[in-house]
């Protein structure tokens, strides 16, 4: 087709030179002719080769029936499954081996209790001090009563106080157990008795 074309435009072109030279009109139209008939010769096949490419008109779809609305429920629409797994992170200092075992928490030193801080009703436990008046702690200065301590305990005692039991004793007056720091005992209460003995 093409070559049929270039031909045209050839004859076209040298119609149009004799034309000039022999000053005829009659060889300008003719050229005129041929050049259109190239033209529409180069449309037509164009027209073609684009049919042939174009894909075949697809039919048109079909409208789709109206889909019914789904009704409307109370309920909350479920989160996608995506949502529902939520992938807890340990956070920084929790991760670890799971097959180390835990360490194992040191024992805790028992701390010592001063004799005075002991429970007062457990069997070495000091009892409580007695409260005694102003006015019985100055009677008590000058009485010579005897009563008794145990060796590295703070609490002076009668000898009929239930919480000696068979602990070893030492005599001492009251009024110099008094002196040296011990005070009464709040189980035996030595000094009201004394101060009642003497009134």
């Amino acid at each position: 087709m093409l070559y049929i074309v270039l031909v045209l435009v050839l004859a076209a072109l040298g119609l149009l030179v004799t034309a000039l030279i022999t000053a005829s009109s009659l060889w300008a139209w003719v050229s005129i002719g041929l050049s259109v008939l190239a033209g529409l010769i180069l449309v037509a096949d164009w027209l073609r080769r684009r049919r042939r490419s174009a894909p075949p008109a697809a039919a048109e779809p079909e409208p789709a029936p109206a889909a019914e609305p789904e009704p409307v429920s109370a309920e909350p629409a479920e989160k996608p499954a995506e949502e529902e797994q939520t992938v807890l992170i340990p956070a920084a200092g929790d991760l670890g081996d799971p097959a180390e075992p835990e360490p194992e928490p040191a024992p805790v030193e028992a701390v010592e209790k001063p004799a005075e801080a002991d429970d007062e009703t457990g069997a070495d436990g000091d009892p409580g001090e007695e409260e005694t008046p102003a006015a019985d702690i100055a009677v008590l200065a000058d009485l010579e009563d005897e009563v008794v301590v145990v060796d590295e305990h703070p609490r002076y005692h009668l000898r009929t106080c239930i919480w000696l039991g068979s602990r070893d004793t030492i005599p001492i007056g009251v009024g110099e157990a008094r002196q040296l720091g011990f005070t009464p005992c709040d189980r035996c209460s030595p000094d009201a008795t004394l101060v009642a003995a003497h009134r």
